[in-house]
């Protein structure tokens, strides 16, 4: 294993540990107001502070994590189960109007960020966290469909495919048995990159006000709510902001840890 997968897969399992553990135990009630004890900065009993309503910063620090985790793990599973598909069909198809229609498809979906198609959404079904999940998600299909696209094309014209076309396998049935699992890894560590880019896009649609609605915690609304304060309690802003940086550059470094040690050319130069 690479230094960058081992230090990625570490900070990434910090924050799934606390996700998961806020299920269970949080040291405060996440949502208890607490007005008396406003504004403390860290100290032993609240480690990470306490914020404008006395509630404790580390409990909605805990808490916030599993939502983040969850609408971008959410968002990325809708992008890669449409997304894939939708690639290996227009490489089986490669030049005809199916191929074109979906490739322009997904010109016309880049052509709108997750934050737009999020105010999209939600002017319609108003804001929240299920929303938030389906404008990140639709952002990811493109991305998805286009790389297992281009990783499907270079594989056709193998000597292993044109054997399992002179077999007599049709082109779905090669799609699925012999390309999928050959892009697979390639996917994987799109994944991962596109998970942290997820959490980036949960972030800034709660801090605009598109995601997770008050009382659940988050660490986008938990920055938005602390840009008024940062002059005489900076933990607000610091302590949200370091947990967004921690998890992405830890998913950053796994995705980087992950090409390196699922490459075999890579694998190959190493040794």
């Amino acid at each position: 294993m690479t230094r960058n997968l081992i230090i990625g897969a570490a900070l990434s399992s910090l924050v799934v540990l606390a996700a998961v553990m806020s299920f269970v135990w949080t040291p405060f009630d996440y949502a208890a107001l607490n007005i008396p004890d406003k504004l403390q900065p860290p100290n032993p009993t609240h480690w990470f502070g306490t914020d404008h309503f006395g509630r404790d910063m580390f409990s909605m620090i805990m808490v916030g994590s599993r939502t983040s985790i969850a609408v971008a793990l959410v968002a990325v599973g809708i992008g890669m189960a449409a997304g894939v598909p939708l690639g290996l069909t227009a490489a089986t198809r490669k030049g005809s109007w199916l191929d074109e229609l979906i490739m322009r498809g997904n010109d016309l979906v880049f052509a709108f960020p997750s934050l737009v198609i999020a105010i999209l959404i939600t002017a319609v079904f108003g804001a929240g966290a299920i929303n938030a999940i389906i404008a990140i998600g639709i952002f990811n299909i493109p991305v998805f469909a286009r790389i297992t696209r281009g990783a499907a094309l270079s594989l056709w014209e193998r000597e292993f495919i044109l054997a399992a076309r002179v077999s007599g396998k049709g082109a779905a049935r090669i799609s699925v048995e012999h390309i999928l699992p050959n892009v697979a890894n390639l996917l994987i560590v799109q994944g991962t990159i596109q998970f942290s880019l997820g959490i980036l896009a949960e972030a800034g649609l709660s801090y605009v006000g598109l995601g997770a609605q008050p009382p659940t915690p988050s660490w986008g609304r938990m920055l938005a709510d602390a840009q008024t304060m940062v002059s005489f309690a900076p933990h607000l802003a610091l302590i949200p902001g370091s947990a967004i940086i921690v998890t992405v550059l830890g998913l950053n470094l796994m995705g980087d840890g992950l090409r390196d040690w699922l490459d075999p050319r890579l694998r190959v130069a190493r040794s």
